[in-house]
């Protein structure tokens, strides 16, 4: 299925009794084909999903909510369309459920079958669970303080640069000005980066006009990290690399896609100011 298919940038009924068909994959191939992914993926990693609109009955009728998080793997065939995603989880919210064991079953059971691997999904519901979810910003160094003058805003890898005849250093930077549109609708798509790599030093500079040139650029979360992992591996040549971003919620789910190439723990989804 192509996003043209998709509940994206049309008038939509909104379905409240549980409902599976609702959900709308989209296939990876087709992206990651057109920036050179190869088949044996050069990477893995997770797309880091939450949700904060998620409810149901329970058996006696009355209102239950949780904060979802879904953890799904970067080697599935198939990402979930957003849209599709949200009307999915609005279908739970009058519907009876017996236990949130029951919800979280069923969602994991739905999800995996649309993504084509197994998702993993956990329901934060409680008072005390609420208050373990943490805020907090990315670590390493703010490419934002640089004071310079950008014009390009569709992704162009040459705008990299890296020094290949240095010594290799291990850096961490991020930025929080990433932005991108949906291909669909075009309604734009704000997050924050954090890149860490091993290998010769990339220009900052340079990093942080091609994180910009994403500006006016059309893609889905998980797409557009993939292209800038995979721009920087071509151009930088690190010997490590991992790329993960995290994108301001829109309908209720934000969506935090994470790449690697080397042995990293997961990222803990402590959430950004922004989101």
């Amino acid at each position: 299925m192509t996003p043209e298919q998709s509940p994206l940038g049309k008038p939509t009924h909104y379905i409240e009794q549980y409902d599976t068909t609702l959900l709308f994959p989209i296939e990876r191939k087709t992206a990651r084909d057109a920036i050179g992914v190869p088949a044996r993926l050069p990477f893995f990693g997770t797309d880091i999903w939450n949700a904060y609109e998620l409810s149901w009955l329970n058996a006696r009728g009355k209102p239950q909510i949780a904060v979802a998080t879904f953890f799904v793997p970067a080697d599935s065939p198939n990402i979930v369309e957003s849209k599709s995603f949200k009307l999915y989880l609005g279908s739970f919210a009058q519907t009876r459920f017996d236990s949130i064991d029951d919800v979280r079953a069923a969602i994991k059971r739905d999800v995996s079958a649309c993504c084509g691997a197994t998702v993993s999904v956990q329901l934060a519901a409680a008072p005390a669970e609420f208050a373990k979810l943490t805020m907090e910003e990315f670590d390493g160094m703010p490419l934002d303080r640089l004071d310079l003058e950008c014009e390009v805003y569709a992704p162009n890898a040459s705008l990299l640069k890296a020094a290949h005849d240095e010594a290799p250093i291990d850096e961490t930077v991020f930025s929080n000005l990433l932005k991108s549109n949906c291909p669909v609708t075009g309604q734009p798509d704000w997050g924050s980066v954090q890149i860490r790599y091993y290998g010769g030093q990339i220009d900052q500079a340079s990093l942080l006009r091609y994180i910009v040139s994403f500006h006016e650029h059309t893609g889905f979360h998980e797409q557009c990290v993939e292209r800038i992992f995979m721009d920087i591996m071509r151009e930088c040549k690190p010997e490590r690399l991992a790329v993960y971003a995290r994108y301001t919620r829109r309908g209720g789910l934000d969506i935090n896609p994470f790449r690697t190439n080397f042995n990293l723990p997961m990222p803990d989804n402590a959430r950004l100011a922004r989101q």
